[in-house]
């Protein structure tokens, strides 16, 4: 019951999939979730398929993949892509650590924010349009999957960065090496049930990627917050789509 609890807590966390449970979670809980995130990733995955399947009777590839962005925006409602813009905003800022925070948790959309979520967004849909038309289905499942082990690893390596509370303290606190390794394995069977040994191959970028990019927005904070961890994860699916179209074009 208590993996249970944790998977669909998850689901409750990442998506907007209304699933109205009082679970009574622990910040434990939360961190040690993580280990499900993966497959939370591929529940969203496979609602971006339903809808590619469906929209592409309709509409030509440009539109579709403008669309499922949108779809993906809506399910995930955004989360990660404010994190990512809140990263950008305190990062780039060029200021102290104190600083940076505070920017972090500001509201307020800064213009690194804007720049920097324009540029996913734009990336996203000029790859989805142009994947291998064999291979999108494929590439749908998997780009949701890819963020969710960014967001895992991010967590797993990483110390939290501020004094007090926040939205990634329990994340970061409850998530270990141990979870990484646990995570890892529906990771791994997910590619190699959906892309084969090539998806192998191109599921260790993800694994590089993500681990990198913790590190490096650490660097000026020393650790790591929850707008860190939803940016890890928006940048490792930009990476996600990009290798994989240089692989299957």
């Amino acid at each position: 019951m208590k993996y249970l609890k944790r998977f669909v807590l998850m689901v409750q966390f990442l998506t907007r999939i209304p699933i109205n449970v009082d679970l009574d979670a622990t910040s434990e809980d939360y961190g040690k979730g993580l280990v499900f995130a993966p497959i939370v990733g591929l529940v969203i995955g496979a609602l971006l398929v339903v809808s590619y399947m469906i929209l592409s009777l309709i509409f030509p590839i440009t539109m579709t993949a403008a669309l499922l962005l949108v779809i993906y925006i809506f399910v995930t409602g955004g989360l990660h892509i404010d994190g990512l813009g809140d990263t950008f905003d305190g990062l780039f800022s060029n200021r102290s650590k104190e600083r940076i925070l505070e920017i972090m948790r500001d509201s307020r959309v800064g213009t690194n924010a804007v720049v920097a979520i324009f540029c996913l967004l734009l990336i996203n849909w000029s790859v989805v349009s142009n994947i291998n038309p064999e291979n999108i289905v494929m590439v749908l499942m998997l780009f949701p999957v890819t963020g969710r082990i960014g967001s895992l690893i991010g967590a797993g390596v990483s110390v939290y960065a501020r004094e007090g509370g926040g939205l990634g303290k329990s994340f970061i606190d409850f998530c270990s090496i141990k979870e990484i390794i646990i995570g890892m394995v529906p990771y791994l069977i997910i590619f190699f049930v959906t892309a084969g040994l090539r998806g192998l191959l191109l599921s260790i970028v993800p694994v590089i990627s993500a681990f990198l990019l913790t590190k490096l927005f650490s660097r000026k904070i020393g650790g790591a917050t929850g707008d860190i961890l939803g940016a890890v994860c928006e940048l490792n699916q930009v990476i996600f789509l990009i290798s994989a179209y240089l692989m299957y074009r």
